[in-house]
């Protein structure tokens, strides 16, 4: 069976991979592979968990050391 890496199986659940990718895990999934099933319980389930969490906005202060670093880095090209 073919191995499918982290990034294969994020692209395959957010419908982002290629026809060909999708046809190969949709196969295995077919076949029965218990690991995939597994790792793709695991991402799917990180998934929904990372869009319940409640966003922060950086401070006013993070903001601002950021951009004066940007405008130093800039000044010094």
């Amino acid at each position: 069976m073919k191995k499918f890496t982290e990034e294969d199986l994020i692209l395959y659940l957010y419908k982002e991979c290629s026809p060909a990718m999708e046809k190969a895990v949709d196969e295995a999934l077919e076949e029965g592979d218990i690991e995939l099933t597994e790792k793709l319980s695991v991402l799917e389930r990180s998934i929904r968990q990372l869009d319940q969490l409640k966003m922060k906005s950086p401070s006013k202060l993070s903001i601002k050391t950021i951009m004066d670093h940007a405008r130093s880095v800039i000044r010094k090209k």
